[in-house]
């Protein structure tokens, strides 16, 4: 099968906005995983400028408690929306998003939240033997929300399920300019490869996109590859459409926020530079 990218009619969004924030458009993730989204955005909304945000000194969200995920999500947001003003926040992390919208909705309601969450929907519909697997950290895969998401749109497929930890951290290795093997990848997949029937694999991690030919090049057999990211930004152009905002006159874009100074920042110059984030700046 090919590799493809479909939208995921799932991601959840607010659905109202009292006024727009005069700043840039601001994707948020615990690391360089949200890149991913990013993209997306930039290619369907080009002459929108966007912020980036990466809780680094946090990172991983995928091993971490879920009430002090949402405490810490809502810590960062504070400092973020006090200082760009955006008129729209893109939680691009799939395990944030399980746990924390509600939250940051109820904190901003004037600020639409655009959350991730694994394209279920789609694998289901996709899919020709019935059997899917969904490739995310450790807390999505387990979650109650994702078993929800399955129950709704997948209830007649057979699922096979991988937390991984270390493909994340591979994921971050790669954009700081590191090189990532096959052999590295080949025990990630072992489970989808040794079911014979499993023929479509959800990226529920917003870092697994960008692993994306790796994946592809370390698998025996081919998959049907598929990701949120353009229903995201589909999502994104919708809401700022519904508020009336425009991208004029606005500032703020180009920059990527991390909420730790470490040496391993700069490593990430180069990548950074090709989604278009020129600059970086302590939150």
């Amino acid at each position: 099968m090919q590799d493809t990218t479909t939208p995921s009619a799932t991601d959840l969004a607010g659905v109202s906005a009292r006024r727009a924030g005069g700043g840039p458009i601001l994707v948020f993730d615990s690391g360089v995983g949200g890149l991913s989204v990013q993209a997306e955005i930039q290619a369907l909304l080009p002459a929108w400028p966007i912020a980036y945000a990466a809780d680094n000194g946090f990172f991983p969200y995928g091993t971490k408690d879920e009430g002090e995920l949402i405490d810490r999500v809502e810590q960062v947001m504070e400092k973020l929306v006090a200082r760009l003003d955006p008129p729209l926040i893109v939680i691009a992390c799939n395990t944030a998003s399980t746990v924390v919208l509600p939250r940051l909705r109820a904190r901003w309601p004037h600020i639409p939240v655009v959350g991730t969450v694994p394209a279920i929907k789609p694998a289901a519909m996709r899919s020709r033997t019935r059997t899917i697997g969904i490739l995310g950290t450790p807390g999505t895969v387990r979650r109650a929300y994702t078993q929800t998401l399955l129950d709704q749109f997948a209830p007649d497929c057979k699922v096979v399920r991988v937390g991984s930890a270390e493909l994340v951290q591979l994921a971050e290795w790669r954009l700081r300019g590191g090189v990532v093997e096959a052999r590295e990848l080949e025990p990630i997949l072992a489970p989808f490869v040794a079911d014979p029937d499993c023929d479509t694999i959800v990226l529920a991690c917003t870092h697994f996109p960008l692993l994306r030919p790796e994946l592809i090049a370390a698998s025996p057999r081919p998959f049907d590859w598929i990701d949120s990211g353009r229903a995201i930004a589909a999502r994104v152009a919708t809401l700022l459409a519904d508020a009336g905002a425009e991208p004029a006159g606005r500032s703020g874009g180009g920059v990527a926020w991390f909420t730790e100074d470490e040496p391993s920042v700069a490593a990430l110059g180069a990548s950074l530079a090709r989604f278009g984030l020129a600059q970086t700046a302590l939150i």
